[in-house]
């Protein structure tokens, strides 16, 4: 059994740890982001950070009502000065799993150089170079991957943007709706793992990540799963910009994962249609079993219970770190070690 395999299969005791030690902070988070008396937030990280980042940034605009942006470390290291009036009144906020990577750790350093901006840090060690850079620091030691490839990090990041984009937006529907995917996580993941890896288990050398709104950064992420793991090309779109343009990449050698909401089912419908008339191999995710046009798709996976759309990204990331973990098995890659990566990236 792989290093990643086992961080995968713990990530959901590792989210309620995550989910109880947030709820114990909600007070003084709030109190600290209300203190700060910005105007906007803006999330900073690196390969799989960053597309959390562009997930949160995507969930504080529509649940706490603020101007929110994602920036990549590297660029806003690069270009500190290019992005002065972006950050002005901003909290800035980093998500990170060693806290140590590099471009992280300076631009934070550098665009402090003329006047304070506020910065709360997520973490997964303790007493990092990115924690002892912060007004506020969150450290999660339980999600730590050490494995070279994130899994239960990405989980547990993602879950804790969430809970702070609900926490200043009191959305306690979406609170109450994480906890509830978190419980039923072990049952979901026992319950579609072969099903997911059957689908998988076959020499597709191209795959597609499609969701929408929320789940479009996670769906990003899973596509970097696919491509550090599975060592094959993997992107991710928006649900119907597939159509536009990377639909001529879809063929018999494409794995499409796809989170289908439950509104819009017509046009959902027939875009697995035209996908699957492609000669694709589709694996379709949702909360409800009516919502997947059964007739197009190869494998559906449903987590049986209606969640908030943001909630359904929990159970969603499971299918492509599976998907990549069976492909790399199948390829006799070490999944633990992919050539040519490192954990993090130290300049």
């Amino acid at each position: 059994m792989s290093l990643t395999y086992r961080e995968i299969k713990q990530q959901y005791t590792a989210l309620q740890h995550t989910y109880d030690y947030l709820q114990a902070k909600r007070q003084e988070i709030v109190a600290f982001a209300k203190a700060q008396s910005v105007t906007s937030i803006t999330f900073v990280g690196c390969g799989s950070s960053y597309c959390l980042s562009e997930s949160a940034a995507f969930s504080f605009r529509l649940r706490a009502g603020l101007p929110s942006s994602a920036l990549a470390g590297g660029d806003l290291m690069l270009n500190p000065e290019r992005y002065r009036s972006l950050l002005a009144n901003t909290l800035l906020v980093a998500p990170s799993r060693s806290g140590s990577t590099s471009e992280v750790v300076e631009a934070v350093r550098l665009i402090q150089t003329d006047k304070h901006i506020p910065v709360l840090t997520l973490s997964c060690v303790m007493d990092s170079p990115l924690s002892r850079q912060a007004d506020f620091s969150l450290e999660l030691p339980w999600a730590f991957d050490h494995s070279v490839c994130q899994t239960r990090t990405v989980s547990n990041l993602y879950v804790a943007n969430l809970m702070l984009a609900a926490f200043l937006g009191n959305d306690e529907e979406l609170i109450a709706d994480i906890q509830k995917a978190i419980s039923q996580g072990e049952a979901f993941m026992t319950r579609v793992e072969s099903g997911i890896r059957k689908a998988a288990d076959f020499a597709w050398t191209n795959a597609v990540v499609l969701a929408d709104g929320e789940l479009q950064g996670l769906a990003s992420e899973g596509a970097i799963a696919l491509t550090e793991i599975a060592k094959v090309q993997a992107h991710s779109f928006h649900l119907l910009d597939v159509r536009h343009g990377p639909m001529v990449t879809v063929g018999a050698d494409t794995l499409v994962i796809a989170a289908i909401s439950g509104d819009g089912t017509a046009h959902q419908r027939n875009l697995m249609r035209d996908i699957k008339g492609r000669g694709a191999t589709i694996i379709a995710f949702a909360d409800r079993a009516e919502a997947v046009p059964a007739e197009y798709v190869d494998l559906a996976v449903i987590s049986d219970n209606e969640l908030d759309i943001a909630a359904q990204g929990i159970p969603f990331i499971f299918i492509p770190q599976i998907v990549a973990l069976t492909s790399a098995e199948r390829q006799g890659i070490n999944p633990d070690q992919p050539d040519g990566l490192v954990a993090w990236v130290k300049l």
